[in-house]
């Protein structure tokens, strides 16, 4: 899931005296260049191939060129020595990642044929395409003096997948970095008062993740509402049933109250080009906003599934941590601790209100709920678990020195008995036991909310925590 905006720099480096003393290789790394643009070609990003930079001037201008074409990130291929004068005019001014690519061109040198050309010149001309590592450590201690943000692949351009995946990782961090810096987020009503785990600054949310926070008022909502047509709310009525599991007792007045939350959600989205929402409200007897409050657990399942997170409780930084995961293509579905199953080893974990149902085992099902506990009102809910297999657990934890920090835990989902009183739960075991996870995760003093979505993707969260210069501890 890369965006198609996103634009990667991607140049090489040589020693312009090489390219006299030594036919061809210029030439040959320049091929090699060829080779790892190439590696992008599948993907919706924009590559600025800038070629070989082996002068002080040409290392200006690229640095211009890229700058010019507004790069989110530079891929610098290391195929022969360089001087580190040639390199750094090229990223010091750019303020965005450099990955250092230290790729050979095979797994090793052909000793028996190398040492039988009996030319050393030519020789010295064929070991210099296969030196990558040599300049390395000269750029790095350039880059580290000079504060650039810099990271290292190693390994080999070809038949390689485990360097091939750190590439790739790398720009689908990238990209979700580009998501998070571009992305607007609606804050809607309040705090749930007296969740003092769940307040943030969101000045230090911006200064690490950009984007934007736009605060509405409930009345906005409530107001969009009651334009809503019955036809346009019988149409939403007749996609719920396509997306969910309706069950039997859920009354038809019921579900056009939720579409009409529904529809009216997703113009307030259109209005504020929203990319991800956190929401609570307590209410003081208006019934027509406690209406809409009440309302809103259907309609916000759909957007979260459709690449908008929702979370309640005007959890800010776990919407976060969902848009992030979302990004990645994981999902993200908000939860928090249910209980501790000794049994089987398993912490169970959920939360009411809306569910990434695109990640769910199975269909989700709709369920009406007499009383949202710890809210007002009462409505439809949803109840799902999160897919069997490997998870993924994010928090964006808020740490007492000012700073931003990722929680990261990877376990499993695991099939068995859940709480089926309508809201999304699922099981969850960890590799070092459910207890040592619990108590880990906790010591870290996180929010009781995280995002939990599929797949094994800490390297990917790692990288992405690297370039928004931000620490990342995992878990398990």
């Amino acid at each position: 899931m890369i965006n198609s905006n996103l634009t990667i720099g991607v140049f090489g480096i040589g020693l312009d005296v090489y390219w006299e003393q030594f036919d061809g290789l210029k030439t040959y790394l320049e091929g090699c260049l060829e080779k790892l643009c190439l590696k992008f070609t599948n993907m919706p990003v924009r590559v600025i191939n800038a070629g070989i930079v082996d002068t002080v001037n040409k290392s200006f201008e690229t640095g211009k060129q890229f700058r010019q074409e507004d790069v989110n990130m530079v891929f610098l291929y290391v195929g022969t020595y360089a001087l580190s004068s040639t390199v750094l005019p090229v990223v010091q001014k750019l303020n965005v990642p450099v990955i250092v690519l230290n790729l050979s061109p095979d797994a090793c040198i052909d000793y028996q044929s190398f040492n039988q050309l009996n030319d050393r010149t030519m020789m010295t001309g064929v070991w210099l395409r296969y030196c990558s590592a040599c300049p390395v450590p000269e750029i790095a201690n350039v880059f580290k003096r000079t504060g650039i943000n810099f990271h290292q692949v190693t390994g080999m351009l070809e038949d390689d997948e485990e360097s091939h995946r750190e590439i790739m990782e790398w720009v689908e961090a990238a990209n979700v970095a580009h998501i998070m810096q571009n992305n607007r987020m609606g804050c809607l009503g309040n705090y749930y008062s007296g969740m003092l785990d769940i307040y943030t600054d969101l000045t230090l949310q911006i200064k690490y993740f950009g984007g934007h926070f736009e605060h509405i008022e409930v009345d906005e909502l409530t107001a969009i509402k009651n334009t809503i047509t019955q036809d346009e709310a019988e149409e939403r009525v007749a996609e719920f049933y396509v997306k969910f599991d309706v069950q039997d007792d859920c009354s038809h007045a019921e579900l056009l109250r939720a579409a009409k939350t529904s529809v009216a959600m997703d113009r307030l989205i259109t209005r504020y080009q929203l990319g991800a929402f956190a929401y609570y409200h307590k209410g003081i007897g208006n019934p027509d906003n406690e209406d809409t409050m009440s309302s809103i657990i259907l309609g916000n399942s759909l957007l979260t599934a459709n690449g908008i997170p929702v979370a309640g409780e005007f959890e800010i930084k776990n919407a976060q941590a969902m848009k992030i995961m979302d990004s990645f293509g994981a999902g993200g579905s908000f939860t928090e601790y249910y209980a501790m199953d000794y049994k089987d080893d398993v912490v169970l974990m959920g939360h009411d209100g809306p569910g990434h149902i695109a990640i769910a085992e199975g269909r989700t099902k709709v369920r009406p709920l007499q009383v949202y506990h710890g809210k007002v009102g009462q409505g439809l809910s949803v109840e799902m678990t999160v897919k069997c297999g490997p998870v993924t657990c994010l928090s964006i934890l808020e740490k007492g020195n000012g700073e931003l920090m990722m929680l990261v835990a990877e376990g499993e989902s695991v099939d068995g008995p859940i709480l089926q009183i309508g809201n999304t739960n699922s099981r969850y075991k960890f590799p070092i036991g459910s207890r040592k996870f619990v108590n880990d995760w906790n010591s870290y003093g996180p929010a009781h909310h995280c995002a939990i979505g599929v797949g094994h993707i800490s390297s990917k969260l790692q990288k992405l925590s690297a370039i928004l210069g931000m620490d990342m501890v995992k878990v398990c």
